[in-house]
């Protein structure tokens, strides 16, 4: 499989940017985020860490939109 290009590295970025944006705003930290909603505080960390090479499913990423009562489409505006 080929790495990811340029432009698919910005999109996992602002992804990234965007989960951390949204946990933050709830005034939790990503440990009390995790205990929460009952997900491990590693797998948190690595959905904002714009190192993970492995990127989010839409899956993921529409389970942390429940987690903070947003839209899949709302997520994306940004």
């Amino acid at each position: 499989m080929a790495g990811l290009n340029e432009e698919d590295i910005l999109l996992k970025n602002k992804i990234a940017d965007r989960i951390k944006f949204l946990r933050a705003r709830t005034g939790l930290s990503q440990s009390e985020f995790a205990k929460k909603f009952e997900i491990d505080r590693q797998i948190l960390n690595r959905w904002e860490s714009k190192n993970n090479k492995r990127g989010l499913t839409i899956y993921t990423i529409s389970k942390f939109c429940d987690f903070v009562g947003i839209s899949l489409k709302d997520f994306f505006d940004f």
